[in-house]
C-alpha cells in the first residue's frame, strides 16, 4: 500500500498528514478542535479532505484518546470527548470514501516510535507517554498488543499507591498520578511552598506565588539549576523508573522509549529515570537491563504511527 493518512486530535488542533512507506510526513493540514463530539467528526472529514488533494490516498489511521474496541472501529470511551461507543470508523469511512482504522493515541504514539523512531532494531518494546497524563503501548514480537477487548496498555491507571491520590479516572493511586506532567508541577508547588529560599528561579518565571507555576515554569527553571525544580523532575523520575522495573517484569522488553512532554527535557528527566529503573528492577544486578530511550518523533509519533497502522490494514 502506498500513502496514507494519519490523523492526531489535540485539544485545540485536528491534524492530518500524508505518510509514506518509510514514515515521512509529505505534507499537513490543521483544523481547530470543535466542542461538540459531532463537531469533532466533521472536523477530522475536513482535515482528512485538506490532506488528501493533490495525493492518491489509500487509507485513513485515526488516534483516538480513549478506549477503542478490538475491531479498531468504536471508541468505547473517551476522557475528553463525549464519545460513548461511538462508531467513529463508520462515520468517517461514509463521508471520506476510504478504509479507515480507528487507534487509541498512545498505541499510535508507541507503534509510531517503533516502526520510524527510537524502537527501530528492537522486536519488544514498550512505550510510555509522560505528558498531562500517563499513556503507553506494547510491542511484542513486533505486533501491537491491544490485548482481547482493545484496552490493553493503560498504565497510567495501574495503581502503584493503595488509597492514594483521587485520580480523574475515578481510582485512587493511579501511576499518572505520580509520574506525570501534572504531577512534576504539584512536587514543584509543594516544594516552593516549603522552601521558597530554594525556589527563586522557579518563582521568579511565574507570577510571583506558587499558585502561578506552571510545567513550562518547572523546566526552564531546572535548566538554570534551580534546586525545587531539579528536585521535583528527580522525584517524578523516581516514579517513572519504579514503574518501568515493574513493566519489565510483566514483559521484559528490550527497550523502553519515553516520549510525552516531560520526556523533551532530555537527560534532565531521562537520567534519573534509568537510576530509579535500576534501583527497583528485581533481580537487576544479575539479570540483563532493557534499555530506556529517548521518543524520535516527537508529538508527530501517532499521526504517523496511526497512518502506518492504516497501512497495515
Amino acid at each position: 500500500m502506498g500513502l496514507t493518512i494519519g490523523v492526531d486530535i489535540g485539544g485545540t488542533k485536528i491534524a492530518a498528514g500524508v505518510v509514506d512507506e518509510e514514515g515521512q510526513i509529505l505534507s499537513m493540514f490543521k483544523v481547530s478542535t470543535p466542542p461538540t463530539a459531532e463537531g469533532i467528526v466533521d472536523a477530522i472529514c475536513s482535515a482528512v479532505a485538506g490532506a488528501s488533494e493533490g495525493h492518491d490516498i489509500e487509507a485513513v489511521g485515526i488516534g483516538a484518546a480513549g478506549y477503542v474496541d478490538d475491531k479498531r472501529a468504536t471508541v468505547l470511551f473517551a476522557p475528553n470527548i463525549k464519545w460513548r461507543h461511538e462508531p467513529l470508523k463508520d462515520k468517517v469511512e461514509q463521508r471520506v470514501g476510504l478504509p479507515v482504522v480507528v487507534e487509541n493515541d498512545a498505541n499510535a504514539a508507541a507503534w509510531g516510535e517503533y516502526r520510524f523512531g527510537a524502537g527501530q532494531g528492537h522486536e519488544d518494546v514498550i512505550c510510555i507517554t509522560l505528558g498531562t497524563g500517563l499513556g503507553g503501548g506494547i510491542i511484542i514480537g513486533n505486533k501491537l498488543r491491544r490485548g482481547r477487548f482493545g484496552v490493553a496498555a493503560e498504565f497510567g491507571h495501574v495503581r502503584v499507591v493503595p488509597d492514594g491520590l483521587l485520580c480523574g479516572c475515578g481510582s485512587q493511586g493511579c501511576w499518572e498520578q505520580y509520574a506525570s506532567g501534572r504531577a512534576l508541577v504539584r512536587y514543584a508547588k509543594q516544594r516552593a511552598n516549603a522552601t521558597p529560599e530554594n525556589a527563586a528561579i522557579l518563582l521568579s518565571l511565574g507570577d510571583g506565588t506558587v499558585e502561578g507555576i506552571e510545567g513550562k515554569h518547572v523546566s526552564a527553571a531546572a535548566r538554570q539549576g534551580d534546586l525545587v525544580a531539579v528536585d521535583s523532575f528527580r522525584e517524578l523520575a523516581r516514579w517513572a523508573g519504579a514503574g518501568l522495573a515493574d513493566l519489565a517484569s510483566l514483559f521484559d522488553p528490550s527497550a523502553f522509549i519515553v516520549g510525552g512532554g516531560v520526556s523533551d527535557e532530555g537527560e534532565l528527566v531521562l537520567d534519573p529515570i534509568r537510576k530509579s529503573f535500576r534501583r527497583w528492577l528485581i533481580g537487576g544486578e544479575w539479570r540483563p537491563h532493557a534499555q530506556v530511550l529517548a521518543a524520535q518523533l516527537g508529538g508527530k509519533a501517532g499521526l504517523v504511527g496511526a497512518a502506518d497502522l492504516a497501512r497495515q490494514g
